[in-house]
């Protein structure tokens, strides 16, 4: 009865709120701002909280369903919210429409896009790529462009962009809460929204009116004071933040950023810092609403939504005094700034010493960093990296360098990076490494062709690829070095991990600025410093570069280009989703068995798991992309990333029946298919990374039953428990050391399966036996989606169609 009145009464309350304002939430929407309605929910929190509210705070909270039944406390209670949008990319999709389908219902409850941006390999070009793609992804597109137009989801075709550029400019604002099935969703949060990275299961869970649960994250405030000049750039604020938190600094809270800094910086410049976010953990971050946001909600034609949002700033702002659990100071004014304030104040010691006083109040100065490589949160500032990739003996030579993708493709990134390419065609130079550019949208594309950035980056070498993701989720047919060989290449991109950019182990990739990328390409080495080395040009000549310049957004306004949206259709019953049951790319999806009321006795480990262990490492990208909506296919690259502890191999486990060792979904299938259950055992920040919830599907559908490992990334555990599976963790880390890979795992006490409750793990190896305890973070509903086999499970057996 519950799942009922979720879908039938709460939506007619949600459009009387929303007609009260005239605004519509973006051009495509029928649905109007909801401001008022989040206002009157902000009152009834802060009767129930009484105490100042971060941004983050007032955002997520207003969001809340029935708020005087929630219980509110960081890091502790489940929130149970009514996000305003999903959208998803078409990998993702694939697989959360594939489970919206066998859902039985009719149509999505709240507004939805898909978007086409992961299927498009980089290889000769923008234009022969995407023809390329629409080809050889046919099959997919047809399906999502029909399902699409069958449950009233918005449509981007290929060629449209990158899901993230096209929320920010299409569909994200301020006070809004998005959920997105990418982990890079949180780049919504630079025009001021909740924005957060989910699996398929939660974006069904949306998209059927069901409420959508989140834990209440805690709150980490960044406080940023001066102001961006020179070379630095908002790249490099989260590139600290990443040093200072690292991968999983950030798991369970939201980064809010704030101080007079803050403002100083550009909307799509905080939505690179939000992008990046996912890289730290966090569940999401974001900006206050101020003068860039409405700036950026000009340029793309939504004004009235900016003239609405000023008038809701007490929503839009945090509260003054309000609490952080903890803050982290940052002063964006560089190291160069404070030489030239060397100079100006030589002769003032005592006004030098307050200066001093001051800066180092506030926290560690900014200064450009390359990160990397295979870990995002290895910082170096570009003044050391020789020096550190010497002693580490990282390939010197930069192979290839890469810019633009979701996190550093706006209008002021490509018009930076221009702004260097000029220098150097003045002086008759060219890039000494490969270069691509990947703009974010086919809005970013046909304005800088329009303006001139395209042609400056052509100039010197520059290769225009697709508007698509391409080599930043390895979608790159790259050719200019061998498998195994050991290389480097630069990029803009977000995420770094070991064969992320090329499926190449030996492969260091760095991640920086679009402008510093464009500079180190000049010189095509890693211990190049821009800020202070000089080039040298054919003829002879050197020169330095000076620091990068360029507008936050075009003066001619943005130039759409080539129209690529579908629209919902009104009357879809006449519409039909076919999936061809021969296909190697669609696979319709069978239910999960439910849970036999029994303990899980005597599992094997699959595999114990040495090391970083990310999303990539559990479902990798690049080729098996195509086989993101077979559930079949994709599960044979269950963990072929993943180190195993017990021989130091990848891909490479023992079958502890047979006594043979083979590939890790292989031997997954044969416990399966002879009915022998089994787990896997990690380490810590297990599954950080993309929010690909097939790196928890594939498990299930292998036979596996519990993951058991030091800690877990937030998305990845979510969809462990939407799937069935149990992710669990060791109370005492050291039991990690002690299990051996030949030993058997039971897990006893599910019959008492509660919120809080510990489970006792029984591991037996050879004649020795020992009981230890494993913690989870189950809540009742969570509990009934794994007796049920699944959450969709729990959803079809409720919901009353």
């Amino acid at each position: 009865m519950l799942f009922n009145t979720i879908r039938n009464v709460y939506p007619k309350f949600s459009l009387f709120y929303r007609k009260m304002s005239t605004v519509r939430c973006s051009l495509y929407d029928k649905e109007y701002l909801p401001y008022n309605h989040l206002k009157t929910n902000l009152s009834k929190v802060r009767q129930k909280l009484n105490r100042p509210l971060t941004l983050s705070e007032k955002i997520l909270y207003s969001h809340l369903d029935n708020i005087e039944e929630q219980e509110i406390v960081r890091g502790k209670s489940y929130l149970l919210l009514r996000p305003d949008r999903v959208a998803m990319q078409d990998a993702t999709a694939q697989m959360a429409v594939l489970q919206f389908m066998s859902s039985g219902l009719n149509t999505v409850a709240v507004p939805t896009t898909i978007h086409c941006d992961h299927l498009i390999e980089a290889f000769k070009g923008g234009k022969e790529d995407l023809k390329l793609a629409k080809i050889s992804n046919k099959e997919v597109y047809n399906f999502l462009s029909t399902s699409s137009a069958k449950y009233g989801i918005g449509f981007w075709k290929p060629g449209s962009g990158i899901i993230h550029q096209i929320v920010l400019e299409n569909y994200a604002y301020p006070g809004s809460l998005i959920i997105g099935t990418d982990s890079h969703t949180p780049n919504g949060g630079g025009l001021g929204g909740v924005c957060i990275g989910v699996g398929g299961a939660d974006a069904v869970d949306v998209m059927a009116r069901i409420p959508w649960q989140l834990k209440c994250p805690t709150v980490i405030g960044v406080n940023l004071t001066g102001k961006l000049s020179n070379w630095s750039s908002s790249k490099d604020i989260i590139l600290k933040v990443a040093d200072i938190l690292t991968v999983k600094g950030g798991t369970g809270s939201i980064i809010e950023y704030f101080g007079p800094g803050a403002q100083s910086i550009s909307c799509t410049g905080m939505g690179t810092i939000c992008n990046m976010g996912a890289e730290i953990g966090a569940t999401t971050s974001l900006f206050s609403f101020g003068e860039p946001m409405i700036r950026y909600l000009n340029a793309t034609n939504r004004s009235d939504i900016a003239t609405e949002a000023s008038k809701y700033k007490d929503l839009l702002q945090a509260d003054e005094n309000c609490e952080y659990d903890r803050i982290i100071n940052i002063d964006l004014n560089t190291k160069l700034c404070n030489e030239y304030l060397k100079l100006f104040y030589k002769n003032k010691q005592k006004l030098m010493k307050l200066f001093y006083i001051l800066f180092e109040s506030q926290g560690p100065q900014l200064e450009p960093h390359i990160n990397g490589p295979y870990t995002p949160d290895l910082a170096t500032p570009v003044s050391k990296m020789g020096q550190v990739a010497k002693k580490n003996n990282w390939p010197n030579k930069i192979r290839v360098g890469l810019i633009g993708s979701c996190t550093n493709s706006s209008y002021e990134d490509m018009e930076r990076a221009a702004s260097i390419a000029r220098q150097a065609y003045k002086h008759g130079l060219k890039a000494k490494s490969i270069f691509t550019v990947t703009p974010g949208s086919e809005q970013i594309r046909a304005t800088i062709e329009r303006d001139g950035q395209a042609n400056d980056l052509r100039r010197i070498g520059g290769i225009v690829l697709a508007n698509a993701c391409g080599p930043c989720i390895g979608q790159w047919n790259r050719k200019d070095v061998k498998h195994g060989e050991k290389n480097t290449i630069i990029s803009s991109y977000n995420r770094n991990f070991t064969g992320r950019n090329d499926a190449n182990p030996s492969t260091h990739a760095f991640v920086t600025s679009p402008e510093i990328v464009t500079a180190m390409v000049l010189k095509g080495k890693l211990d190049f410093n821009p800020l202070t080395d000089e080039l040298e040009s054919p003829n002879g000549t050197k020169f330095k570069l000076d620091p990068p310049s360029g507008v936050e957004l075009p003066s001619k306004g943005f130039n759409p280009g080539e129209d690529t949206y579908q629209a919902p259709v009104e009357d879809s019953s006449k519409i039909e989703v076919n999936v061809n049951k021969n296909s190697d790319r669609l696979q319709l999806l069978k239910p999960f068995a439910k849970w036999n009321g029994k303990d899980l006795m005597d599992c094997k480990i699959l595999i114990k798991v040495k090391g970083k262990c990310t999303t990539d490492h559990i479902s990798a990208a690049g080729p098996w992309l195509k086989y993101r909506g077979h559930l079949q296919n994709i599960s044979n690259n269950m963990l072929i990333g993943a180190v195993n502890a017990e021989n130091e191999k990848i891909n490479c486990v023992k079958n502890y029946i047979t006594g043979t060792e083979g590939k890790v979904p292989d031997i997954g299938a044969y416990y399966r298919d002879n009915n022998i259950k089994w787990v896997v055992i990690g380490e810590e920040n297990y599954g950080e990374g993309s929010s690909r919830e097939h790196a928890a599907l594939e498990p299930r559908y292998l036979g596996g039953v519990a993951v058991i490992v030091k800690s877990f990334a937030r998305i990845h555990e979510t969809n462990l428990k939407k799937q069935g599976m149990l992710p669990l963790t060791f109370i005492n880390n050291n039991d990690y050391d002690s299990i051996n890979p030949d030993a058997t795992i039971s897990i006893i006490g599910l019959d008492n399966f509660k919120r809080g409750n510990n489970l006792k793990c029984i591991v037996k190896s050879g004649n020795s036996e020992k009981t230890i305890e494993l913690s989870h973070t189950f809540d009742e509903t969570q509990i009934k989606w794994f007796k049920a086999g699944s959450s969709l499970n729990y959803i079809r057996s409720n919901i009353q169609l």
